[in-house]
Formats: C-alpha cells, sequence, structure tokens
C-alpha cells in the first residue's frame, strides 16, 4: 500500500503540473513583453529569458530557432542535478518500501474490514512507529522540489518565447518560427509520447497499468496547443522532450549501478 500511494502520487503530481502548465500557457498573452509595465514574475523571470534569446541568437547569425535549442538544452541540463537526485532517492525508497512490504501487509491485514475511527488512528500511529523504526519518510520520496524549481524557469522561457515578436520574423529549417507548422507538431508529440513510455521503463504491472492513462495526456494537450501556436513552441517541446528521454535514459544507467 504504501509503495502504491507514494510512487502513483508522485508520478501523477508530476503530469499534473505539465497540464497546469499547458493549459495556464494556451490561455496566455502573446503581447510583446514591456519592460516598462512588467510585473514580478514577467520582470524576473520573462523578460531574462527574451533578453538571452535575443542575446544567444545575435551570437548565432540571428538564427532564433538554434538560439532556443541552445536555451532548452541549457536549462535541462541545468535542472538535471536535482531531478537526477530525487531519481535516486525514489529508487532508494522504492527499494526500503519493498523491503518493508511484509510489515505493512500485516498491518493492513490487523486492521481488514476496520472503518471506525479508533482503528484508523490506530492504524497510522503503527504504520509512523514501522517508518520511524526504519528511519523512512514516504513523503521525502516525492520529489517536489525539483518540480517547484523546474516550473517558474520553464513556465517563464516558455512565456519568453511567445512575448518575444522578432522570434516570429524568422525561420528555422523549413518551417517559419512564427506560423504553425503541422510536422513539428506531430514530431513533438510523438516524442512526448515515447518520453513517457520511457519513464514507465522499470516500473512494475501495476503501476504501468495506472500510468497508462497519463502516457497519452501530455502528447495530446502539446499536440492541441501547438495546433494554435507558432512553430517555436512545438520546437522548444520537441527539443525538451528528447532530453528528458536521454536523461531517463542515462538516470536509470547510473542509478541502478
Amino acid at each position: 500500500m504504501g509503495k502504491k500511494s507514494v510512487f502513483t502520487f508522485k508520478y501523477k503530481y508530476g503530469f499534473i503540473g505539465l497540464i497546469l502548465i499547458l493549459l495556464l500557457t494556451g490561455c496566455a498573452t502573446n503581447e510583446p513583453i514591456d519592460p516598462e509595465s512588467a510585473n514580478f514574475f514577467e520582470h524576473y523571470f520573462i523578460l531574462p529569458f527574451s533578453i538571452i534569446i535575443k542575446y544567444v541568437a545575435a551570437l548565432l547569425s540571428d538564427n532564433f530557432g538554434l538560439s532556443i535549442i541552445v536555451i532548452t538544452l541549457l536549462i535541462r541540463l541545468a535542472i538535471m542535478p536535482f531531478m537526477l537526485k530525487q531519481m535516486r532517492t525514489s529508487r532508494d525508497m522504492q527499494k526500503k518500501m519493498k523491503a518493508l512490504k511484509p510489515e505493512l501487509d500485516a498491518i493492513n491485514e490487523k486492521y481488514k474490514g476496520k472503518t471506525d475511527m479508533d482503528s484508523k488512528m490506530e492504524k497510522q500511529q503503527e504504520m509512523q512507529k514501522l517508518y520511524q523504526k526504519h528511519q523512512l519518510n514516504p513523503l521525502s520520496s516525492m520529489g517536489c522540489l525539483p518540480m517547484l524549481i523546474q516550473f517558474p524557469i520553464l513556465i517563464g522561457f516558455y512565456y519568453a518565447i511567445r512575448r518575444t515578436p522578432e522570434i516570429a520574423t524568422h525561420s528555422f529549417l523549413w518551417f517559419n518560427l512564427g506560423h504553425t507548422d503541422l510536422i513539428l507538431t506531430g514530431l513533438a508529440v510523438l516524442i512526448y509520447f515515447a518520453q513517457s513510455r520511457v519513464s514507465l521503463i522499470g516500473m512494475d504491472e501495476k503501476q504501468k497499468k495506472q500510468m497508462a492513462l497519463f502516457s497519452f495526456i501530455s502528447p495530446i494537450m502539446i499536440g492541441i496547443v501547438s495546433l494554435n501556436a507558432p512553430a517555436a513552441l512545438p520546437l522548444y517541446w520537441a527539443v525538451g522532450g528528447l532530453f528528458l528521454i536521454f536523461q531517463t535514459i542515462i538516470s536509470r544507467k547510473l542509478i541502478t549501478r
């Protein structure tokens, strides 16, 4: 029970966070960022990224496509140590919870069918004593810190792409960064679907079944938003999704050593 609730919550939390980001950004303004009227978040997160995008593009002969790719990779690399630490913590917690399973099952069996408040309180106390005995804190595996760190950064960069008008005046590869591109949208959807499937590797069959629906949600949401957005945004998602696949594969090799 403990293992299921902790890791299911963490996995769902990540997808729900992504969905909230997509919904919020889908309703965001496309007005160019204005340093004079910028609020706190705009001034300290969106505006700096807009300046960085234009600066890096200038270094790359006004190639805004490459600028978005470079900055996306740098952001993901900066966040990667936090994500790897969280993954290692989760893996260690999973091993400990597996070792505790017989004792947890015994407690669950002891209070099976008892729904009165006193029994629930006693069960909770016994489980807390068991965790204390083994110096275990299930909440520590939920990995909120890396998510709290990355959300404002990624949202800020997302808004900066939308609200930097210079981007829309340039092309990259076969598409115009300011126009919707169906091919790039399809690639972003496929990449995020592949990433969601890779993230299921190593889970037991029960967890895979529980998370199966969530592996479709983020690609669908990204596809819906990208169909009504300039190509610069699915470019950003495609690069980020490829990096997440790479990060997941590398992390599993490092953590399982």
